[in-house]
């Protein structure tokens, strides 16, 4: 995939991701339906499989998942640069969209979370404080559901890809009911795939 950016593109770039860290409540995978718009619906940056593929790494791979952010970056960047072929200027473009996407996500959240969490700490009995803590939770849960849905939806031909929604429904029912934790069912799943059950 090759596109064209132009230094307006790489700001428009920037500042979206700055405004999207403010809404990332409950971590920026929250925000991945408004990445999606943007970056594959609105603005063609990313191709539907480096936008699932880029969460799917990043929530693999061990660490913090907010390396999503980068990932599309960096194929942003790449496909600027001509891709893999662009040769050093393609990765040079990639690097760059590494550092717009990843500081745009976590400048701005980043600072907020520091003031309001020394501000909730020093009041942490008021009614407000707990009532906010509580009413943040469905909220949460509904953006995480739309994020679900969302990548969810690369897969939408039921007949043949039944297996991959029984593991999926599986492993969400067994993080949820025993806190097993999700590397060993990630290591499950690597096993079907290979076996060619999934």
């Amino acid at each position: 995939m090759s596109i064209t950016l132009s230094a307006a593109d790489w700001l428009a770039l920037f500042t979206h991701f700055l405004s999207l860290s403010l809404l990332a409540v409950g971590g920026a995978i929250t925000t991945a339906p408004d990445m999606h718009r943007y970056l594959v619906d609105a603005r063609h940056w990313l191709s539907e499989e480096q936008f699932t593929s880029s969460i799917a790494i990043a929530q693999a791979a061990p660490g913090p998942n907010v390396l999503f952010v980068g990932l599309m970056g960096w194929h942003v960047g790449l496909n600027a640069g001509g891709g893999p072929a662009g040769g050093w200027h393609a990765y040079a473009l990639a690097l760059l969209g590494v550092v717009a996407t990843m500081l745009g996500m976590l400048i701005p959240s980043g600072i907020l979370t520091y003031t309001a969490t020394r501000w909730a700490h020093k009041n942490r009995e008021l009614r407000a404080v707990r009532a906010f803590k509580t009413g943040m939770a469905p909220i949460v849960l509904a953006l995480l559901i739309a994020t679900g849905w969302l990548l969810t939806a690369a897969h939408n031909q039921p007949a043949r890809d039944w297996p991959l929604w029984a593991v999926t429904a599986v492993t969400a029912l067994v993080v949820w009911r025993t806190r097993l934790h999700l590397l060993w069912l990630i290591g499950a799943g690597a096993v079907l795939g290979m076996l060619g059950l999934v």
